[in-house]
């Protein structure tokens, strides 16, 4: 069963276009199913779709002259004389194949259209071969709006925040309140949302987990102690929501500042962890400000390290807050005064089981003195007030 994402319709329209298109994300987002569903969109026969995992595909761009190539193209089903268009899945497992790419692309009447599962190989490397050629789309975990259509669940939901409020009614949040439930225990990964069995979705986490060990740290990273970079990945699992200070976690690691850096740097580039800066209309400040972690898929932060059902729910809303493509920030002041979510400096969001009146005084009061005019607790449990959204409505 094939469940349109909403990427795919931003994908579309740019297959018309000359640049490359290159589809990143994190392991088992559903990049290889996107692949094959944008590579049915196009009606001409000379296409080609390869597996770069596959050492046979490999081999076909394995040639010192790049021209050399087109030949095994050609033998590969592709008239040279038309219009190519060539879907390569998994191509961080080449990771000369830029070069090859480069050169047919800037040569030849070739439509690239790519997915690579590291963010930290694909945007440190494409930035300096393939500047000016490359449109580069990122692949998120499903928020709750694809869930549900993974449900097939029909479902309306509003653009606007002001909609969301007004249009929140009792019957639509019980409705949608058992496939909440599911969302946020075992996360928003495509497979486990089809999984039926309880079982089977914990034992698909952890094997999502292993595989991101194995596949991108263990393959990709030049660490020497990973035992320590695992260790840190756990302490962040148990600070996710809040700030983090980066002389304790080397303390409690037993590894250099700069080792925390980089160990944090390529969780942040790799999409396993997201780290959120703090809202300030100073770009210096929000630079050097102290940032909060959220893992990228709160299933297995809840199969890996079991949070409270507050850190859940908060790290399941930056989930469906991610999806939609906000410039998402907090705000903490000194005195303990804080919001979960600013988002495009304009909207604020605080989480909450059940909100209250209190809850909702006190944002108030905060976004005042920030200038931010439009803010909402949102819920996990059905709040009948003005101001008030079910999460479940995100």
């Amino acid at each position: 069963m094939y469940i349109q994402r909403k990427l795919f319709d931003t994908l579309l329209p740019a297959l018309d276009d000359k640049e490359i298109l290159v589809i990143t994300g994190m392991r088992r987002v559903g990049k290889t199913t996107l692949l094959h569903r944008l590579f049915e969109q196009i009606s001409s026969t000379n296409k080609l779709i390869l597996d770069l995992e596959n050492p046979l595909n490999q081999l076909l761009f394995n040639e010192t002259d790049f021209d050399q190539i087109l030949i095994n193209l050609q033998a590969s089903g592709l008239n040279l004389h038309e219009k190519m268009y060539l879907f390569l899945d998994e191509i961080q497992t080449v990771p000369e194949i830029v070069k090859p790419i480069k050169y047919l692309f800037d040569h030849y009447d070739i439509k690239f259209i790519l997915t690579g599962s590291s963010s930290f190989y694909l945007k440190n490397l494409f930035p300096e071969s393939l500047a000016g050629r490359k449109y580069l789309f990122e692949l998120h975990p499903l928020s709750f709006e694809e869930f549900l259509g993974f449900k097939e669940v029909k479902a309306s939901f509003f653009s606007s925040w002001k909609e969301k409020d007004q249009q929140k009614t009792l019957y639509i949040a019980n409705k949608h309140q058992r496939f909440y439930q599911e969302y946020l225990q075992y996360g928003a990964f495509p497979q486990i949302a089809l999984a039926k069995d309880a079982e089977k979705k914990k034992m698909s986490l952890i094997d999502i987990f292993n595989a991101y060990f194995d596949k991108e740290v263990a393959q990709l990273a030049d660490f020497k102690y990973l035992n320590k970079f695992r260790d840190l990945l756990f302490l962040l699992m148990k600070r996710v929501g809040s700030r983090i200070d980066i002389t304790k976690l080397s303390q409690e690691c037993g590894i250099s500042r700069d080792t925390v850096y980089a160990y944090l740097t390529f969780l942040e580039k790799t999409y396993f962890v997201e780290f959120l800066s703090p809202f300030t209309l100073n770009v210096d400040r929000e630079v050097s400000g102290a940032r909060k972690p959220y893992i990228s898929d709160h299933g297995i932060l809840q199969i890996m390290k079991p949070v409270p059902m507050g850190t859940l729910l908060e790290n399941a809303m930056m989930t469906q807050l991610r999806v939609r493509g906000h410039k998402v920030q907090y705000y903490q002041k000194r005195n303990g005064r804080e919001i979960d979510f600013i988002l495009d400096q304009q909207v604020a969001l605080e989480v909450k089981e059940t909100g209250t009146t209190s809850d909702y005084a006190q944002l108030q009061k905060t976004c005042e003195t920030l200038g931010v005019d439009e803010y909402y607790i949102v819920t996990l449990n059905f709040v009948d007030l003005p101001g008030f959204i079910p999460a479940s409505m995100i």
